[in-house]
């Protein structure tokens, strides 16, 4: 595997994408039944922001850092802010990814299942959760796991599909196979997608794939920092939202809003998208 996440870690994609992740966990814990939290590309949990690999693209530093320095107005990225600084004190060194900011949210009546592929990764990720005894983690392949834990006993909950992208039409299959099951096993849950934003047309093809995937609400969520026709660049950071809760759409509105203005390196450029397939 020739991409690691710890390069990116803290960056505007992860600023979006986590955001909008806790309030759907906040969502969910409005009602008292227990809930199950399920990721397929879980990563090593937590990130430091002063390793090689960070400080070699410093991309934290117009993600996590500009949110670190401010106090947001949007409810929502402000309690994600909160929840980053328990990780840190006064100096911003780490940055957690989705299974701590997950394990740090649960109820004690919710559970959750974690799947890396990394032998690495995984092994870092069960350091960091040694004290965890809600999250299960599992090596292998997040794709194929699926078989195995859809569906969770507690019927209601969130599936996060957040991989690395290595190949991206490649990857955009696969999703686009795993909703099949998706659907047949678990089509009450919530999915939550994430995906890179490069070239337009290929984006504009998935989506349009996506419309004849068998789920009836297919909400799309972009942020976007620069012109989404360069291939080689992370354009903009994409969510897609299956069986997204009632009125979700006007919080990740808000969300959207906000980090444009906060993370806008060029606001010429920075654009959002939002809307439904269908």
């Amino acid at each position: 595997m020739n991409y690691r996440h710890a390069y990116h870690a803290g960056n505007f994609a992860d600023v979006y994408k986590h955001s909008v992740l806790i309030a759907l966990i906040e969502t969910l814990k409005i009602k008292p039944t227990p809930f199950c939290y399920l990721e397929t590309h879980a990563g090593k949990g937590l990130y430091s922001l002063l390793d090689p690999e960070s400080q070699k693209t410093l991309e934290y530093v117009s993600g996590i850092q500009r949110i670190w320095e401010i106090e947001p107005k949007t409810q929502e990225i402000r309690f994600y802010a909160h929840l980053v600084a328990r990780f840190n004190q006064q100096q911003l060194r780490y940055y957690p990814g989705s299974p701590l900011l997950v394990a740090a949210l649960l109820r004690p009546e919710d559970r959750g299942i974690l799947v890396e592929l990394h032998p690495e990764e995984i092994q870092l990720l069960k350091t960091s959760l040694r004290h965890n005894r809600q999250l299960a983690i599992h090596q292998g392949e997040g794709y194929l796991a699926l078989k195995a834990f859809l569906p969770p006993k507690e019927k209601r909950g969130l599936l996060l599909i957040d991989p690395p992208f290595e190949q991206q039409q490649e990857e955009f299959g696969s999703i686009l196979n795993s909703l099949k099951l998706i659907h047949q096993r678990w089509r009450q849950g919530i999915v939550l997608i994430w995906y890179p934003i490069k070239h337009r047309h290929s984006i504009e093809r998935f989506h349009q794939q996506l419309k004849k995937s068998p789920f009836e609400k297919i909400l799309v969520a972009e942020l976007l920092l620069f012109p989404d026709d360069n291939a080689l660049k992370l354009n903009g950071s994409g969510l897609i939202l299956l069986n997204a809760p009632w009125q979700f759409e006007q919080v990740i509105g808000s969300i959207l809003v906000e980090l444009k203005e906060l993370l806008a390196i060029d606001p010429r450029f920075a654009k959002v998208n939002l809307g439904s397939l269908k």
